[in-house]
Protein backbone atom coordinates (compact mmCIF):
# COMPACT_ATOMS: atom_id res chain seq x y z
CA UNK A 1 0.00 0.00 0.00
CA UNK A 2 1.13 3.41 -0.91
CA UNK A 3 1.60 6.40 1.40
CA UNK A 4 -1.21 9.09 0.88
CA UNK A 5 -1.71 12.50 2.19
CA UNK A 6 -5.36 13.36 1.10
CA UNK A 7 -7.06 9.71 1.64
CA UNK A 8 -6.84 7.17 4.08
CA UNK A 9 -7.21 3.42 2.52
CA UNK A 10 -7.85 0.28 4.33
CA UNK A 11 -9.06 -2.43 3.19
CA UNK A 12 -12.00 -5.05 3.60
CA UNK A 13 -12.54 -8.37 1.94
CA UNK A 14 -11.09 -7.44 -1.44
CA UNK A 15 -12.31 -3.73 -1.59
CA UNK A 16 -10.57 -0.86 -0.98
CA UNK A 17 -12.16 1.62 1.11
CA UNK A 18 -11.06 5.53 0.71
CA UNK A 19 -11.99 8.08 3.30
CA UNK A 20 -10.80 11.58 2.99
CA UNK A 21 -9.04 13.82 4.98
CA UNK A 22 -10.17 16.88 3.83
CA UNK A 23 -13.57 18.05 4.93
CA UNK A 24 -13.65 20.51 2.17
CA UNK A 25 -12.54 19.39 -1.24
CA UNK A 26 -12.30 22.99 -2.98
CA UNK A 27 -8.38 23.89 -4.19
CA UNK A 28 -7.19 23.05 -7.21
CA UNK A 29 -3.68 21.97 -5.88
CA UNK A 30 -5.39 19.23 -3.36
CA UNK A 31 -8.13 18.15 -6.01
CA UNK A 32 -4.86 17.25 -8.62
CA UNK A 33 -3.30 15.64 -5.86
CA UNK A 34 -6.73 13.58 -4.50
CA UNK A 35 -7.20 12.77 -8.04
CA UNK A 36 -3.36 11.51 -8.46
CA UNK A 37 -3.40 9.26 -5.10
CA UNK A 38 -6.99 7.58 -6.24
CA UNK A 39 -6.02 6.80 -9.92
CA UNK A 40 -3.28 5.35 -8.24
CA UNK A 41 -5.27 3.22 -6.27
CA UNK A 42 -7.01 2.42 -9.35
CA UNK A 43 -3.84 0.84 -10.82
CA UNK A 44 -2.84 -0.72 -7.33
CA UNK A 45 -6.73 -2.25 -7.65
CA UNK A 46 -6.33 -3.47 -10.78
CA UNK A 47 -9.90 -5.02 -11.42
CA UNK A 48 -11.23 -5.24 -7.24
CA UNK A 49 -13.69 -2.71 -5.72
CA UNK A 50 -13.40 0.95 -4.44
CA UNK A 51 -15.48 2.21 -2.38
CA UNK A 52 -15.36 6.31 -1.30
CA UNK A 53 -16.54 6.82 1.64
CA UNK A 54 -17.39 10.79 1.83
CA UNK A 55 -18.31 10.76 5.38
CA UNK A 56 -15.71 13.26 6.47
CA UNK A 57 -16.51 15.88 3.19
CA UNK A 58 -18.64 18.33 4.15
CA UNK A 59 -18.20 20.06 0.66
CA UNK A 60 -16.92 19.00 -2.95
CA UNK A 61 -15.87 21.89 -5.50
CA UNK A 62 -17.10 20.72 -9.32
CA UNK A 63 -13.50 20.51 -9.97
CA UNK A 64 -13.92 17.65 -7.29
CA UNK A 65 -16.86 16.13 -9.33
CA UNK A 66 -14.86 16.23 -12.46
CA UNK A 67 -12.36 14.15 -10.56
CA UNK A 68 -14.53 11.28 -9.96
CA UNK A 69 -15.75 11.35 -13.24
CA UNK A 70 -12.22 10.20 -14.37
CA UNK A 71 -11.64 8.16 -11.98
CA UNK A 72 -15.07 6.25 -12.61
CA UNK A 73 -13.93 5.97 -15.79
CA UNK A 74 -10.28 4.44 -15.57
CA UNK A 75 -12.43 1.84 -12.57
CA UNK A 76 -14.40 0.38 -15.25
CA UNK A 77 -11.42 0.48 -18.04
CA UNK A 78 -9.11 -1.89 -15.18
CA UNK A 79 -12.64 -3.69 -15.20
CA UNK A 80 -12.90 -2.53 -11.40
CA UNK A 81 -15.77 -1.46 -9.43
CA UNK A 82 -16.58 1.67 -7.78
CA UNK A 83 -19.18 2.88 -5.08
CA UNK A 84 -19.89 5.83 -2.97
CA UNK A 85 -21.34 5.89 0.53
CA UNK A 86 -22.43 8.38 3.23
CA UNK A 87 -23.03 11.23 0.97
CA UNK A 88 -24.10 14.42 2.70
CA UNK A 89 -27.68 15.70 1.47
CA UNK A 90 -26.47 19.24 0.24
CA UNK A 91 -23.54 17.35 -1.63
CA UNK A 92 -25.75 14.79 -2.98
CA UNK A 93 -28.20 17.52 -3.97
CA UNK A 94 -25.15 18.40 -6.58
CA UNK A 95 -25.27 14.84 -7.71
CA UNK A 96 -28.57 14.61 -8.33
CA UNK A 97 -28.97 18.18 -10.28
CA UNK A 98 -26.06 17.26 -12.08
CA UNK A 99 -27.67 13.48 -12.99
CA UNK A 100 -24.05 11.70 -11.71
CA UNK A 101 -26.22 9.77 -9.21
CA UNK A 102 -26.98 7.70 -12.31
CA UNK A 103 -23.73 7.48 -13.16
CA UNK A 104 -22.16 6.23 -9.98
CA UNK A 105 -23.19 3.44 -7.53
CA UNK A 106 -24.01 5.58 -4.31
CA UNK A 107 -25.63 3.88 -1.36
CA UNK A 108 -26.21 4.83 2.39
CA UNK A 109 -23.98 3.97 4.27
CA UNK A 110 -20.49 1.42 4.05
CA UNK A 111 -22.23 -1.25 5.54
CA UNK A 112 -24.46 -1.04 2.37
CA UNK A 113 -22.06 -0.47 -0.08
CA UNK A 114 -20.25 -3.45 1.01
CA UNK A 115 -22.86 -6.00 0.30
CA UNK A 116 -23.05 -4.51 -3.05
CA UNK A 117 -19.67 -5.69 -3.86
CA UNK A 118 -20.54 -9.56 -2.81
Amino acid sequence: MANYRRIVVTNTNGVAIVSFNDKKILDEASIQELGSELFGLVEEQAGGGILLNFDNVEFLSSAALGKLITLDRKVKASKGRLKMCNIRPEIFEVFQITKLNKVFDIRKDAGDALKAFS
